[in-house]
C-alpha cells in the first residue's frame, strides 16, 4: 500500500513520493497570537497532528515545523490599517509581547487538551527577522520587488511575466486583476496586486526593527517563506494551512520563493477546509462562531450542553479534512456516543476469552483501516472499520465470535495503536483520574457482571444491576453488541 496525498496546486491526488527517502518535512501554518486559538485553527492542527501522526506511523523522520506568528499582521490582512498586535495591547493595557506571550500560552493549552503532538520547531516571526530582511534583499536583488519610503513592495505584475502567480489557486492574473480595486491617488504601490514584504514603522509603532530600509517591521507573507526555508530548505515535501489561507497568504509564499530561489517551494500543498454551524458558515460576523473553551464548557447560547476534548477530537476526524465540517449538537453528541462506544470495545478487549480457532480474520482490522488512511488519510473510512470491529469485539466477549489468544493479542495491538498512536485519541474516563475515573470503572464493572448474568440467563441479576444503576442516575442503553451508558445531568 502506498500513500496517495491530495495536492492543492495540482487538483489531484497523487502518490507520495518524499525528497529524501526516508524523510518529511512540514511546514504549517500556525496561529496569530493576539487572540485565544479559534476552532478553524484548532481543525486544520487537528488534521495536521493525524497527518504527522500517519507518517510516523509509516515509519518516516518526520520534521514538523509550525511558525507562531507574533508580528506584523495588519487588520484585514492587507498592507495598511492598524497592527492586530498593538490594538489587542492597547485594548487589554498590556505590551504587545505580553499579549504574545498570553496567548501562545492559552493555544498550547488548547493543543495540549486536544492531545495533539507538539511540532519539531516552532519558530517565531520575531526570531527570525534577520532571515526575513535577508530574504527581502534577495528578492530585491532578483528584481522583483521595489522600495518606497521605506516600505518594500512585492512587484505581482513583472513577477508573473516569468512565473504564474495564481497557480494555487487556478486563477490568471487577468481574473485576479479583476477582482481587486483600482489604486486610488495616495497608494504608494505600483500594481494593485503587490504586496508588502517590509512596511515601514510609524514614530508610535511599538514593534519594529532596524533595516536597510529604515525602522519598520515584516509583511505577514515573507515569514513563513523565511522561516520554511531555513528549516525545511529551499524546496520541501508538504506545506499546509486551512483553505482560508490558499489565495493570498500561500499564492503571496509561493511568488516569494520562487523569486527568491527560482523553483517551486513545495511538492504538495494540502489545505483543510472550512466550519458551518447548522449549515451556516461558522464566522464572528455571523455570531456563530465559539471558542473550544465554550465548546468544552457549554457557555455559548448555541450549545446546549459542553462537549468533552475527546468527543470534538473524534467529531472532527469523522470529517475528511477537505470536507466541510457542520457543528450541531445533534452530530457532537452523536461523536460523543460513538466515542464512548469505541473506548468500552477498548476496555472489552482484555475480557475476550482464547478459542481453539478464530471465526474472524483479524488482519483485516489494519488491512482496510490502513488501506483508508493511505488514501489520502481518510479518518473517516478508518474509523468506520474501527465500528465494524466493535461489533466483532462485542460479539467476542459474549462467545458468540471466536479467536485464538495470537489474534486476541493482533487485535488488541492493531486497534489500540490506530485509536490512540494514529487518531490521537485518549481514554477520557481512565485519564480523568480521581473520583470521576473511579465512578466510570465502577460502572463499567456493574454492566459486565450485567452482561454475564445476560449470557447466563441470569436475567433477575441482569434486571437488578439494570433497575439500580437507573435509580442512581444512569442511563443504560443496550444494543446487539454491547451497552452505552451515560450519568443524567
Amino acid at each position: 500500500m502506498s500513500l496517495t496525498i491530495y495536492n492543492t496546486l495540482t487538483r489531484k491526488k497523487e502518490s507520495f513520493k518524499p525528497i529524501t527517502p526516508n524523510n518529511v518535512g512540514i511546514y504549517v501554518c500556525g496561529p496569530t497570537v493576539y487572540s485565544d486559538v479559534h476552532l478553524g485553527n484548532c481543525r486544520t492542527f487537528i488534521s495536521f497532528d493525524l497527518i504527522y501522526r500517519y507518517l510516523l506511523h509509516l515509519g518516516y523522520k518526520v520534521r514538523y515545523v509550525r511558525n507562531i506568528t507574533d508580528a506584523g499582521h495588519l487588520e484585514g490582512d492587507r498592507d495598511e490599517g492598524d497592527d492586530k498586535f498593538a490594538k489587542k495591547a492597547k485594548l487589554e493595557q498590556l505590551e504587545p509581547m505580553e499579549i504574545v506571550h498570553k496567548y501562545t500560552l492559552g493555544f498550547h493549552n488548547v493543543m495540549r487538551v486536544f492531545n495533539t503532538l507538539p511540532p519539531s520547531i516552532e519558530p517565531t516571526a520575531t526570531g527570525h527577522i534577520s532571515e526575513q530582511i535577508e530574504m527581502i534583499k534577495e528578492i530585491l536583488q532578483q528584481g522583483y520587488a521595489y522600495e518606497i519610503n521605506g516600505t518594500v513592495y512585492f512587484d505581482v505584475e513583472k513577477y508573473s511575466k516569468e512565473f504564474s502567480y495564481g497557480q494555487l489557486t487556478n486563477r490568471k492574473l487577468e481574473e485576479l486583476l479583476e477582482g481587486t480595486r483600482e489604486l486610488g491617488g495616495q497608494d504608494e504601490k505600483h500594481g494593485r496586486l503587490d504586496f508588502a514584504l517590509w512596511i515601514a514603522a510609524k514614530p508610535e509603532t511599538l514593534m519594529k526593527w532596524p533595516s536597510p530600509w529604515g525602522w519598520g517591521f515584516p509583511g505577514w507573507h515573507i515569514e513563513c517563506s523565511a522561516m520554511g526555508r531555513k528549516y525545511l530548505g529551499e524546496t520541501f515535501d508538504i506545506h499546509g494551512g486551512g483553505m482560508d489561507l490558499q489565495a493570498t497568504h500561500h499564492t503571496n509564499e509561493i511568488a516569494q520563493s520562487q523569486a527568491c530561489n527560482h523553483k517551486s517551494p513545495v511538492n504538495y500543498w494540502v489545505h483543510t477546509n472550512m466550519l458551518t454551524v447548522n449549515g451556516v458558515r461558522m464566522s464572528k460576523s455571523a455570531g456563530n462562531g465559539f471558542l473550544p473553551n465554550e465548546l468544552f464548557t457549554g457557555n455559548h447560547p448555541l450549545l446546549e450542553r459542553g462537549y468533552s476534548p475527546m468527543a470534538v477530537r473524534f467529531f472532527m476526524l469523522q470529517a475528511h479534512y477537505r470536507s466541510t465540517l457542520d457543528f450541531s449538537n445533534e452530530a457532537l453528541q452523536a461523536a460523543e456516543k460513538g466515542l464512548q462506544r469505541l473506548m468500552s470495545a477498548n476496555r472489552m478487549l482484555n475480557r475476550i476469552k482464547p478459542a481453539a480457532k478464530s471465526s474472524v480474520n483479524v488482519s483485516d482490522l489494519s488491512k482496510r483501516a490502513f488501506e483508508a488512511l493511505n488514501d489520502d488519510f481518510n479518518s473517516p473510512i478508518a474509523i468506520a472499520v474501527l465500528f465494524d470491529w466493535v461489533r466483532n469485539i462485542n460479539s467476542a466477549t459474549e462467545g458468540k465470535v471466536e479467536l485464538t489468544a495470537e489474534d486476541i493479542e493482533k487485535l488488541t495491538s492493531d486497534f489500540r495503536h490506530i485509536i490512540f498512536d494514529i487518531l490521537g485519541l485518549t481514554d477520557e474516563q481512565e485519564d480523568s483520574g480521581g473520583q470521576a475515573a473511579l465512578t466510570g470503572k465502577l460502572i463499567e464493572m456493574l454492566l459486565n457482571m450485567r452482561l454475564d448474568a445476560k449470557t447466563k440467563k441470569d436475567f433477575a441479576t441482569s434486571d437488578t444491576i439494570r433497575n439500580q444503576l437507573t435509580e442512581m442516575g444512569v442511563t443504560v442503553k443496550d444494543r446487539k453488541d454491547g451497552f452505552d451508558w451515560e450519568i443524567n445531568g
